[in-house]
């Protein structure tokens, strides 16, 4: 289940959705508006195998890793939410008025 943090903008929120990817957003479709940074957690530990993203970086922090969900911390524009893949080989995402796609690969695949 992926779970989208409040501070996700809503046309990245219709992007994803667009591409027939499902998410839920915290204060749109799931939990209450205004959910404090300290009831997410919590929140997340019932749901079933959750990852939530988000735009927050003070989510990127060891303590908080658990084996019941993930968090995806995007350092990103607010209008680029949408347009960054990730996977276990790595990253590809698109830049505004790019013609190919940009991959970055973790380490030497491979080598």
């Amino acid at each position: 289940m992926n779970i989208l943090d409040e501070n996700i903008v809503k046309s990245q929120r219709q992007h994803l959705r667009s591409w027939r990817i499902s998410v839920r957003q915290i204060g749109h479709d799931i939990a209450h508006k205004g959910l404090q940074d300290e009831e997410i957690l919590p929140f997340l530990h019932h749901l079933r195998q959750p990852t939530f993203f988000t735009r927050d970086l003070g989510f990127y922090r060891r303590e908080v890793c658990h084996r019941r969900y993930g968090i995806v911390c995007l350092a990103v524009r607010p209008e680029e939410v949408a347009v960054v893949r990730i996977s276990h080989r790595g990253l590809a995402l698109w830049r505004l008025h790019a013609q190919e796609e940009e991959v970055i690969l973790w380490g030497s695949q491979g080598a």
